[in-house]
């Protein structure tokens, strides 16, 4: 079985968090868990992260109803970084565009790829 515990984690705990679209391999966004947020998140099948600037859990689309529900969770070689394989419902971004990956830097300057929706 696996162990939350078995992690590496940060000096404060937490762990990156990669979101990507189980369907596209699109990446959608970067956040960090702890042992108890992950434990949530395989627990209840919607994706729980920590926020570090309110220290509290922050489920995905708890407000903004842009939900992440767990596909499947990958742990990287060095125990240190997590892939969550997630379907994604609606922007995953808080500027409402779908990915929060929207600048690219293209000769040396940065280009807004993504607009924000519509919806």
């Amino acid at each position: 079985m696996f162990d939350c515990d078995s992690l590496k984690y940060d000096a404060n705990g937490l762990v990156p968090a990669i979101a990507q679209d189980h369907r596209t391999g699109e990446v959608l966004m970067l956040a960090w868990m702890n042992a108890a947020s992950l434990r949530k998140t395989l627990e209840e099948g919607r994706v729980t992260y920590w926020s570090r600037s309110r220290a509290s859990f922050w489920t995905k689309g708890e407000s903004s109803g842009h939900v992440q529900r767990l596909v499947e969770v990958r742990v990287d070689c060095d125990r240190d970084c997590l892939l969550l394989l997630v379907e994604q419902t609606g922007p995953a971004c808080h500027t409402n565009r779908r990915s929060c990956f929207y600048t690219a830097i293209r000769d040396g300057a940065e280009v807004e790829i993504m607009a924000p929706s519509e919806a």
